[in-house]
């Protein structure tokens, strides 16, 4: 604030402009007759951190097939990857720790979600997938809302997955 330069007043229209245009998103909660589902996608953006080469890991989580997100987060993962499998695996053992989270608050609140999506701080997945806590899929970057915790959100992706955002 003190010496502010023409880029710093390009950054503050452009988060100006997105506040402008985003006014009408909003989180929104409804009673379902759905049955409760723990659903999640994870992302991860391999080096995307042109300063110190970290990846960043995005997830999110619903506990209805249209319903809004229950959790979610974007961060920069804690070391440098050496490979996009590497970063990938990183960001799931992060949602899986959310997803694991989330089901024991589940329980602990008494709400009861069917199935089970969902120790070495990594390679913990093998043995969750194994025990047939959790279910990995395939979904591609395009369908994958997550996709927008780490990388730059476009209109287009935002529009897509607005609905998903906010339960409408």
């Amino acid at each position: 604030m003190l010496k502010p330069t023409q880029a710093d007043l390009s950054t503050a229209k452009h988060v100006l402009r997105y506040l402008k245009g985003t006014q009408v998103l909003g989180l929104t909660f409804r009673k379902s007759c759905s049955p409760l589902i723990l659903k999640g996608f994870c992302d991860s953006d391999w080096g995307a951190s042109i300063e110190d080469r970290r990846s960043v890991t995005g997830y999110n989580f619903q506990l209805t097939q249209d319903g809004p997100m229950i959790s979610w987060k974007s961060r920069k993962q804690p070391t440098v990857a050496l490979s996009t499998c590497e970063a990938e695996y990183v960001a799931l053992a992060n949602a899986i720790q959310e997803a694991k989270f989330l089901q024991q608050l589940c329980k602990d609140m008494r709400v009861s979600i069917e199935g089970q999506n969902t120790d070495i701080k990594y390679h913990f997945i093998r043995s969750e997938i194994q025990e047939g806590r959790i279910i990995l899929e395939y979904i591609p970057s395009e369908e994958n809302v997550a996709d927008i915790f780490t990388k730059p959100a476009s209109k287009i992706k935002l529009g897509r997955f607005g609905g998903i955002m906010s339960g409408k």
